[in-house]
């Protein structure tokens, strides 16, 4: 036997393994509802009749990127975003802010309801590249989300796992 070998001794056993906590990280399940129940349900609309020009100013005015456009009796009808009128700009220079909303609108708009998940409507969102989806429960419109909005309630969702991570290291 060499001489540096020594018996296992009684202090040499292992240590009792530590047990983990539960802790609920990423909220998977997240919906369209928790966006709007912290948001609120306020939409900014206009009637297809308008001109531009009008809404120009209510999209300044509310410092939003898109407006829903609704009907007589409060049916969407469409939505008027940014990027529709900086292509009609492009197309009419100089003739643009006088031309109706019901022109310039895009009609096919992709609705959400207050129970899908985020992670569908981002998906939905960035491959049909558009930012703006109105949310529609038993017909009727309930509000706005945005692309900012679910990427912020994600990273709210991650700073509070970051937190929660830190307190189960330090104690």
């Amino acid at each position: 036997m060499p001489t540096s070998y020594q018996a296992p001794m009684r202090q040499d056993r292992e240590a009792p393994g530590s047990k983990s906590q539960a802790v609920t990280l990423s909220d998977q399940n997240a919906s369209v509802s928790n966006i709007i129940d912290t948001k609120g349900a306020e939409v900014f609309s206009i009637t297809p009749g308008e001109t531009l020009g009008r809404a120009v100013e209510a999209l300044r005015d509310h410092r939003i990127g898109a407006l829903i456009v609704t009907d007589a009796s409060g049916t969407l009808a469409g939505i008027l975003s940014e990027r529709d009128i900086v292509r009609k700009l492009a197309d009419t220079p100089g003739q643009t802010l006088p031309q109706q909303v019901g022109e310039v609108m895009t009609t096919k708009v992709q609705t959400c309801t207050p129970d899908e998940s985020l992670v569908s409507v981002l998906k939905r969102m960035t491959s049909g590249r558009f930012r703006h989806m109105p949310v529609v429960k038993d017909g009727n419109l309930v509000g706005m989300v945005t692309i900012g909005d679910v990427i912020n309630h994600r990273l709210v969702q991650l700073e509070h796992e970051a937190l929660q991570l830190k307190q189960l290291i330090v104690g």
